[in-house]
């Protein structure tokens, strides 16, 4: 004999017994959609099953069978489809989940994917990649994938954040790196001219003496560069007239002024080879001041170009757009034979350039780290470190600290000390 109630009822078929709830959806006609699920040999268990169905529902718990019955694959596409992020994050997500998350999870269901699904996939993962590091990247794209299907798709997501089970694993191994020896920045610098002229090599002392990120440098335009800035800003917030001012009273070219870089945007690749402009990661906007040797270096590189990017590339674009890494930045450390260069009248040979043992292989980055360790070293107060970073430091004393005057004053001759005891021969490291 049936059961029914408001929004549930049950109905034998052959021999079993199937419930039907409410699902609170409704057709397009009006009447109410109902889900159902049958085999049940026992009525009021099948009414009981009914039920709780109701009671996840109501406290917005439950997953409906249409939903619990989505492919993994068409998940991923509505889920990539939501995403907002830059081209390049865009681009490598994309990969990810074509060459690894969408092939191992296909004509599988979200609700399918549960713990031990989760952990043979990762297994798999770390057997395919020969690097910890990409496949780690692999289980962090497939993590958000998951955990965003809660609570519509799954009511628990699989992914396990702190291994508590298995074989010990230890901590990947940190990237190994060298104390920075600014003779090889001045080789690095040197090479760089041979690459790309004078503008490779202030570049490249600029990052040493500032420690900015690559992005930042490819998008730092001369009117936020010594000597032009602060007189030459643009001013494009209103909100910021006072900044402004203060800048004006401390910054610049001239008597009492510290000469100054201003860190206000970095540049990304976009699809295709445009280059967008956004803010520096993490909104990170800093002033930089520079020791006076660079400061003298900029002035001059300003001066041998009117191009609007300070370090432009060689044929006078951004070079976020160049191939930056096989084009410049591999003969800047690897070495290069010499080789032809331009045409007809504009020929000329490139010398042969020396590889620089200690960063073949290595980041660029990293010289943004040894910028932290040099500053580091000269006993610099920490809230002044990280605030030339662009990191944001934690609790009172991010609360309460500030960059000040004097501060930036020793920054500022603790390299201009480094950069002279180098060239008078006393200082290697």
């Amino acid at each position: 004999m049936a059961r029914r109630a408001q929004d549930i009822y049950t109905e034998w078929r052959g021999g079993t017994c199937r419930v039907k709830w409410w699902s609170g959806d409704y057709y397009d006609d009006g009447r109410k959609r109902f889900e159902s699920k049958g085999g049940f040999t026992d009525e009021e268990e099948a009414f009981q099953h009914g039920q709780d169905k109701l009671y996840e529902l109501r406290h917005g718990t439950g997953i409906s069978n249409r939903d619990g019955a989505t492919l993994m694959t068409d998940w991923i596409d509505d889920w990539f489809a939501s995403t907002d992020h830059t081209y390049t994050t865009r681009k490598g997500y994309k990969s990810i989940i074509n060459r690894h998350i969408r092939p191992y999870f296909a004509g599988k269901t979200v609700s399918e994917i549960d713990v031990i699904t989760y952990r043979a996939f990762r297994k798999h993962i770390h057997r395919k990649l020969p690097s910890p590091a990409s496949a780690a990247n692999v289980m962090t794209v497939l993590g958000m994938i998951l955990d965003d299907a809660v609570p519509r798709l799954i009511k628990v997501s699989p992914v396990e954040r702190k291994r508590t089970r298995g074989r010990y694993v230890k901590k990947q191994q940190r990237e190994r790196k060298r104390d920075m020896d600014i003779a090889s920045i001045d080789r690095l610098a040197s090479n760089a001219e041979i690459v790309f002229g004078y503008t490779g090599y202030v570049m490249i002392w600029t990052m040493a003496m500032t420690g900015m990120r690559p992005g930042e440098l490819f998008g730092l335009r001369r009117e936020y560069c010594y000597p032009n800035w602060p007189a030459s800003d643009p001013r494009p917030d209103p909100d910021e007239e006072e900044r402004y001012e203060e800048d004006l009273l401390r910054y610049g070219k001239g008597e009492g002024l510290m000469p100054a870089i201003r860190v206000q945007q970095q540049v990304q690749q976009e699809e295709g080879n445009a280059v967008a402009e956004v803010p520096p990661k993490y909104y990170s906007y800093r002033t930089l001041v520079v020791p006076p040797f660079l400061a003298d270096m900029l002035e001059k590189l300003l001066d041998s170009h009117d191009n609007e990017w300070v370090f432009p590339a060689v044929g006078g674009g951004n070079l976020k757009a160049a191939p930056f890494s096989k084009s410049y930045w591999f003969p800047i450390t690897q070495g290069a034979e010499a080789r032809m260069r331009g045409y007809g009248a504009k020929v000329r040979v490139r010398p042969a350039i020396e590889a620089v043992p200690e960063w073949a292989g290595k980041r660029m980055y990293l010289i943004r780290h040894g910028h932290k360790a040099w500053l580091d070293e000269d006993g610099h107060a920490r809230f002044a470190v990280e605030s030339r970073m662009g990191h944001e430091v934690p609790g009172v004393e991010g609360t309460y600290s500030s960059v000040t005057v004097a501060m930036e004053r020793a920054i500022m001759r603790a390299l201009q000390a480094r950069w002279d005891a180098f060239r008078g021969g006393g200082l290697s490291g």
